[in-house]
């Protein structure tokens, strides 16, 4: 399921009702966009280094309105991480996929913008959705804010990606169109998503850019993925 994104502006007010919706399974037929792993480190080497978790969340999070709260953020000494589904985040920028007519959950707003002072674009930028800080767990005291890079795993591939949106505080589990499709899932707003099976890992510390470079985050993706499993 997919939760509306919020700007950090407007997330205290919208988080007393947040809209959610149920998300589909691909349908029968279709398959998602192909995707390759990025980088030299595969998505087992990075599992591997994620096999425990040393919460460092107060309590856990909800992968929807509807669910437990099961998920917990974990800590390492370079990273943060956390496994759980991913709903897709169409918000920022309209375009051809994204927009008020693919997705009635639509935002032209992001809580971080481009260097330029635009909107993110989903459709084409790799980025993750970050629960607002609150008593569960503040990511700032991790060093982590917007431009921080993320490697996003699922089944065998990587998607490197930056933090580039905001959500409701007690909801985790969501990344833009474009991570979506990089990972092989599919990356319809309304239809698409994965149920479970993806984890996030955070490099602390980390920022990319200009956020929007996808680029420059793989770059710094490969570098911090090698790092943390060869020193961890």
């Amino acid at each position: 399921m997919r939760v509306q994104t919020l700007t950090l502006a407007a997330a205290g007010a919208a988080l007393l009702a947040p809209t959610t919706r149920p998300a589909a399974a691909v349908p029968t037929g279709e398959r998602p966009p192909a995707a390759r792993s990025e980088g030299a480190v595969s998505a087992a080497d990075l599992l591997d280094r994620v096999r425990s978790c040393d919460r460092i969340s107060r309590g856990r999070y909800r992968t929807d309105d509807a669910s437990s709260t099961k998920v917990s953020v974990c800590g390492t000494r370079g990273a943060v991480f956390w496994k759980a589904d991913l709903d897709i985040d169409c918000d920022g920028r309209p375009t051809a996929r994204c927009n008020r007519h693919t997705d009635p959950l639509f935002s032209a707003a992001t809580a971080y913008q481009q260097s330029d002072g635009r909107h993110l674009n989903a459709a084409s930028l790799p980025y993750i959705v970050l629960p607002v800080p609150s008593r569960i767990w503040d990511h700032r005291d991790y060093g982590i804010r917007g431009g921080s890079v993320a490697a996003v795993v699922y089944r065998d591939r990587v998607q490197y990606a930056v933090v580039g949106d905001a959500g409701p505080r007690d909801v985790i589990g969501e990344a833009s169109y474009a991570t979506a499709r990089g990972l092989g899932i599919h990356p319809d707003p309304i239809r698409g998503g994965a149920a479970s099976g993806v984890t996030y890992i955070v490099f602390k510390d980390s920022r990319v850019t200009p956020i929007e470079s996808r680029r420059a985050a793989v770059r710094a993706g490969e570098r911090l993925a090698r790092h943390f499993v060869d020193h961890h």
